[in-house]
């Protein structure tokens, strides 16, 4: 293959990539063989330690501080002050990201990769993460049927126990 053949080869497959990221998410179709914790939770700790609670108070990704934990399902999550961290104790199911934590358009397309607590929105009182910037400008076009795709998608996914075994 001489470097003409090469670069075309190479573009043709960025841009097939483009076209099958760039299609309508996949309700109720997982591709996710491995089972996965239900929470993404990089040595062992929530949504890299950013408090869930603040992207609803302040709008913002704040971290979290090693004095306000909370466990919950397995995961430590940090908070910025007592006052949000009970908060969360108190309902942890309306702060906690949606997937738990995993990327709200690779579950839309039936997979699972880690969340960015950078690349985030609320949406009706919902908190979503995505891997990267370029995974939520493509959540973004279709925020209504990338949603209802991965709330259809979440529930297939194999995931792990907290005993560390597979379990429906």
């Amino acid at each position: 293959m001489n470097i003409g053949q090469r670069l075309t080869f190479g573009f043709g497959s960025l841009l097939a990539m483009l076209l099958i990221a760039g299609c309508a998410a996949t309700p109720g179709k997982v591709s996710q063989t491995q089972p996965v914790a239900p929470i993404d939770a990089t040595s062992g700790v929530g949504l890299e330690g950013y408090d869930v609670v603040a992207y609803f108070t302040d709008q913002r990704p704040v971290p979290g501080s090693d004095t306000y934990t909370q466990v919950w399902q397995g995961a430590t999550w940090k908070f910025a002050s007592a006052e949000h961290r009970d908060l969360f104790a108190a309902n942890p199911r309306r702060y906690a990201p949606q997937y738990g934590g995993y990327c709200a358009y690779a579950l839309a397309h039936g997979t699972t990769v880690h969340g960015d607590p950078h690349q985030w929105a609320v949406v009706d009182e919902r908190l979503f993460v995505n891997n990267n910037p370029f995974a939520k400008s493509l959540w973004d076009r279709d925020r209504p049927g990338h949603i209802r795709a991965g709330d259809q998608n979440w529930p297939l996914i194999p995931k792990i126990s907290p005993s560390g075994t597979p379990h429906e």
